[in-house]
């Protein structure tokens, strides 16, 4: 896959996974919320992006060249920038 595919497979992905599970940003708040609790610090919804990145990269160490994690980083380094699009400080 080049770069162009990528980032198609990771608009489609983004797409159908907002289908099931709603809009991202409330999602991602929702997971900040949850993890907020459970780590006992403060997430934000864009953490929630870095640490998703974070778990595709670890996979990725694995195994390099496994393309759904690549497509996977690729929207979530795009929700990213839509989470400090939109933060209240900005």
């Amino acid at each position: 896959m080049n770069r162009y595919e990528i980032l198609t497979a990771a608009h489609d992905a983004v797409t159908a996974r907002g289908q099931n599970y709603g809009d991202a940003k409330d999602n991602f708040e929702r997971i900040a919320a949850l993890w907020s609790v459970i780590l006992g610090v403060d997430v934000q919804p864009h953490d929630v992006s870095a640490m998703m990145i974070a778990v595709k990269l670890a996979r990725l160490s694995n195994d390099p060249t496994h393309r759904d994690s690549m497509i996977d980083i690729a929207g979530y380094a795009a929700l990213w920038s839509e989470c400090v699009e939109e933060a209240p400080d900005n």
